[in-house]
Parts: C-alpha cells; structure tokens; sequence
C-alpha cells in the first residue's frame, strides 16, 4: 500500500492508472476507522482496480464549538486496518494543501442542506461538498462510495454529483451496528461507558417507529412524539427526529412508499445520528 502526502503526488498517480485503463475508487473518510468505514473499502475494492481510501478530517466542515480539535485519530492503526480491508493508496493530506492561503471557493447544495443536520449545523454540508469535490478532482475515481449512516450527507454529494457532471458512480452502502443497533461511528469513542449503554436508544427508536408505522399508526406526530418519550427516558437530548421522503428530504404528509426516519441526539455532550429507510405500501 502506497501512503501520498501531497496533493501533486496523488495527481499524478491518479494520471499514471487512468493512463493505463486502470479504474479507481474512492472511499473518503475523517479517519480513526472502524468495521463500518472498513464496509465500505471492501465494497470499493470490487468495483475498481485501484483502491484509494483518504484520510482527513476536514476543518471546514466542523462548527466554532465542535470537535475539531478533539476528533479522534490513531494514524498508525488505521494504516493497518486501510492495507487489511485492500486500501492500494492511502491518501492523507495535510489541511494547508487541501486549503491553502486566501482559499475562497466553496461549494454549496442548497435546498437538501436546509433540513435535519442543517438546521442546527449550518455551514457543515457546504465543508462536506467542498472537501468532496476536491478529493474527486485530485483523486479522480470512476467509483466512490459513502455510507448510509450518514444519509443527509450522502444525498447531498450524489445531488453535487449530478448538478455539476462529475463522472463518478457512487455507491451507498448499508449502516453497520454494534450488537445493541448503535451504529458505528467514530464519535462512540467519546461515550463513558454508561452512556454507550444508553446510546442503544437511538435505534431502539427507530424500531419502535417502525413497530408503530407497521401496526397502522398514520399520524407522524404521535410517532415522532413517542419516539422523544423513549430518548428523553435514557437522558438522551433530541436535536432532530423527522420522518421525510428520502430523496427530497421534505417532510412526509403521507406515511405511504418509501420513507426515511432520521434522528440526532446528544448522548452527554456527543452528538449522534442515525435513520431508517421503511419501504412501505400504499
């Protein structure tokens, strides 16, 4: 496995296997990796012939009072676990590269940022779809692909995708759980261990919706309502939870097709997330 620095040097590499009909795939990620990152750089391993998983945790899309500076990392581990999954190029620049001085171009998705993650994380998508264009234009996959964990995310990068031609096939692929539902993320670390038995909650709820939903319960708000009942009870602090159209993310007036449940809560001071798609009849 190859480990590239410099933005030039990944260039060229990216030049060098699209020279010889070699197609690539990208998995972009903050690092500190766990089963469900590793997810989806064994899915990209079967769509190219070069693998390139990055490492970088973005400063432009973390807040003033977010965690920036206490995101976890664990380089060396990750090297390990990057080569193990069939990473061929890891790739992990430094911020003064990717954003070097008097940098002023961002780009921004507008309508599917307003909502859920959007609400209370306002210029969060606009560093997501920044950092993500660039990674395209430097890496210059055929494939990439993302998680379902972070469905806002992915929706918005496959809406950049279409709206400015980027030819690149994304993937999304399913959410990996621990044993009790909690998907993975590298936030958990940030759990005492008594509040990672109450962060089960988060999915715990969303099956409790989906009971709701499949025993005929029509009305959205007596949902919504029971769901923040159950969270509240283990201490958990709602952000968000919604019920939308997964492709719009506009709130649903009909629980009939397809749909999205997607919630945030703050588990002590860590903010979670997480979301069921439902595929229902009618």
């Amino acid at each position: 496995m190859l480990i590239v620095n410099a933005v030039e040097k990944m260039r060229s590499l990216a030049d060098q296997y699209r020279n010889t009909g070699k197609t690539i795939a990208l998995v972009p990620t903050m690092g500190f990796l766990h089963e469900g990152h590793l997810s989806l750089i064994r899915r990209a391993r079967s769509e190219a012939d070069v693998l390139v998983t990055s490492i970088f945790v973005n400063p432009i899309q973390f807040g003033p009072n977010e965690d920036l500076d206490k995101y976890p990392k664990d380089l060396q581990r990750d090297i390990i676990l990057a080569q193990d999954a069939g990473t061929d190029v890891l790739f992990v620049p430094v911020a003064k590269e990717v954003y070097p001085e008097n940098f002023q171009t961002f780009v921004n998705v507008k309508e599917l940022t307003r909502g859920l993650c959007g609400k209370t994380r306002p210029n969060h998508f606009e560093g997501v779809t920044t950092v993500v264009a660039k990674l395209f234009h430097i890496v210059k996959p055929h494939v990439a692909v993302f998680g379902q964990k972070d469905a806002q995310q992915a929706l918005v990068i496959k809406r950049m995708i279409d709206d400015l031609c980027f030819d690149v096939r994304m993937f999304i692929s399913p959410i990996v759980r621990e044993d009790d539902g909690l998907a993975l993320s590298s936030r958990n670390k940030y759990l005492t261990p008594e509040q990672r038995r109450r962060a089960g909650i988060l999915y715990k709820s969303l099956c409790l919706a989906r009971e709701m939903i499949k025993n005929g319960e029509k009305d959205v708000s007596v949902i919504k309502k029971c769901m923040k009942k159950e969270i509240t009870a283990q201490q958990g602090k709602v952000d968000y939870i919604e019920i939308v159209l997964p492709d719009t993310l506009q709130p649903v007036g009909e629980l009939t097709g397809n749909i999205l449940i997607a919630l945030a809560v703050y588990i002590g001071e860590t903010r979670l997330i997480d979301n069921m798609l439902l595929h229902l009849s009618g």
